[in-house]
């Protein structure tokens, strides 16, 4: 994952059951903590912001990773239209531009 940004732009990683993808974005992310080698930043865009509340369990892992040193960034855009701009329990409001800014130095791994 190093020089990697994660694009993150669901809170239910895969097509189908809604509650096995949530568990799937958990176990991706506890897995991604205890790798040595981080991603560049976790971008979260569309209901990605939503990963970073208190109500979805990946928010867990991703204030771990946040506190190892990662950006972990949400779309303002996105955390206004789902109304978690000051609900976020990991990441800080971030820009599409500043995503620009990493996907330019950076190769994009998303989670769609």
């Amino acid at each position: 994952m190093r020089n990697k940004v994660i694009l993150l732009s669901t809170d239910s990683w895969g097509k189908g059951d809604e509650e096995l993808g949530k568990t799937i974005l958990e176990s991706f992310f506890a897995m991604l903590k205890q790798e040595q080698e981080k991603p560049a930043a976790v971008f979260c865009m569309h209901r990605g912001v939503l990963a970073l509340t208190e109500n979805s369990l990946a928010s867990l892992h991703l204030k771990e990773i946040q506190e190892q040193g990662v950006p972990v960034l949400a779309c303002k855009t996105c955390a206004d239209y789902f109304e978690v701009s000051d609900k976020l329990y990991a990441g800080d409001i971030s820009t599409m531009k500043r995503f620009i800014e990493l996907s330019a130095d950076h190769e994009v791994f998303t989670i769609a």
